[in-house]
C-alpha cells in the first residue's frame, strides 16, 4: 500500500510539472498578484502583446498585470473611452479587421463594425458616443486609407472627412471636441494633419513626410507625436494644435520610439521603444516626463508590448 502511493504521488508530480510548464507564460505572469511594473504609475495602461502567440489586450496598473482578452485571433490598439468604462480596439474575429468594444474588465465583447473592409485604429469621440476608425479599401494592388466614425448604439457609419482625397488614418479626436489630428499621405512619406470640424478645413502640421500617430494631451492643449527627423528612426515630439513651439521629447538616436500616449494629468507620456522597426523587434513600454525629459523604463515581455493608452 505505501509503494503504490509513493507511485501515484512520484506520477502526480511529474503530471503537475508538466502541465505547470506547458501554460501560457503570460497566464503564470498575469495571475501573479504581487507583480509590478518597473516605474510606479497612477492610473491604468492598457496595451496590446503577442506573447501568448497572438495580440491580446492586457491591463497594467501599479498593482500589476490582468489579461482582458484570450482567443485565437488578434486583438489590438485598445483605447479608453472617455469615462474609462470601456474599451475599443480592432480584432480579425471574422478574418477581416473590425471595431469592437469591451468593458474595462474585458467583459461584454461586442462587435461595432461588419464591413468586409478592415476596420482599425479606433478614436473616442469626446461625447463617448461615436467612435473614430480608420477603414482601409483594397482594390486589386492598390489601398486606401479613409476615416469613418461609427455611433456605439446606432452602429451606423459615416465618413469624417468627405471632400479629402488623399490617405488619411489614425485618427485622435481632442477633449475639446472641435479637432480631430490624423496622419495623411504625402506625395513622399506621411505627416500630422489636424482637421477642424468646425471650419471643415484641414492642414498639415508638419513637413518632410516624417511624422505620423499624433495624440492630442487630456486637456487639448498640446499633441504628443512622432518624428524621424532628428535622428532618422523616431522619437517623440510635442507641439501645439497649431503646429507651433515643436519640441523633442525622447533624445534616444539607437531606437525608434513610437506610440505616444498622454498620462491624465499631463506631466507624462507613455511610448514604445525598440532597436527593430518591425515586428521582429522587442517593443517595451517607457514613460518620458515631460518637462524634465527624464526616460524611465516600464514594462517589458518577450514579446512585442505596444499602443499603449493611459487612462486615471
Amino acid at each position: 500500500m505505501r509503494l503504490k502511493t509513493s507511485v501515484s504521488f512520484f506520477i502526480l508530480s511529474l503530471f503537475l510539472i508538466f502541465f505547470s510548464r506547458t501554460l501560457n507564460p503570460i497566464d503564470r505572469i498575469s495571475d501573479q498578484k504581487d507583480f509590478h511594473p518597473e516605474f510606479s504609475f497612477e492610473g491604468r495602461i492598457v496595451f496590446q502583446s503577442n506573447f501568448d502567440g497572438d495580440n491580446e489586450i492586457y491591463l497594467l496598473t501599479k498593482e500589476g498585470l490582468k489579461k482582458l482578452t484570450n482567443n485565437n485571433w488578434e486583438d489590438e490598439y485598445p483605447v479608453w473611452s472617455p469615462d474609462g468604462k470601456k474599451i475599443a480596439f480592432t480584432a480579425n474575429q471574422n478574418e477581416n479587421y473590425d471595431i469592437f468594444l469591451m468593458n474595462a474588465d474585458g467583459s461584454q465583447i461586442t462587435q461595432l463594425t461588419t464591413a468586409s473592409s478592415d476596420e482599425k485604429e479606433p478614436s473616442w469621440f469626446p461625447d463617448g458616443e461615436n467612435v473614430a476608425f480608420t477603414r482601409i479599401i483594397k482594390k486589386f494592388l492598390r489601398q486606401s486609407l479613409i476615416l469613418f466614425q461609427v455611433n456605439i448604439h446606432t452602429r451606423k457609419s459615416k465618413r469624417i472627412i468627405p471632400q479629402y482625397n488623399k490617405g488619411h488614418a489614425l485618427p485622435n479626436i481632442s477633449p475639446k471636441g472641435e479637432l480631430l489630428t490624423f496622419t495623411g499621405k504625402k506625395t513622399f512619406g506621411w505627416d500630422v494633419a489636424l482637421f477642424s470640424m468646425l471650419r471643415n478645413k484641414a492642414q498639415f502640421l508638419d513637413e518632410g513626410g516624417k511624422s505620423c500617430r499624433a495624440r492630442f494631451s487630456r486637456d487639448g492643449n498640446k499633441l504628443a507625436y512622432v518624428s524621424s527627423k532628428a535622428d532618422g528612426k523616431g522619437d517623440i515630439w510635442i507641439m501645439n494644435p497649431d503646429g507651433s513651439d515643436k519640441e523633442r521629447i525622447t533624445e534616444l538616436d539607437d531606437t525608434y520610439d513610437y506610440f505616444p500616449s498622454w498620462s491624465p494629468d499631463n506631466k507624462y507620456i507613455v511610448f514604445d521603444s525598440s532597436h527593430q522597426h518591425d515586428h521582429e523587434g522587442n517593443w517595451k513600454l517607457f514613460i518620458v516626463e515631460v518637462q524634465t525629459k527624464k526616460v524611465s523604463f516600464l514594462f517589458d515581455t518577450p514579446g512585442n508590448d505596444v499602443f499603449p493608452d493611459w487612462h486615471q
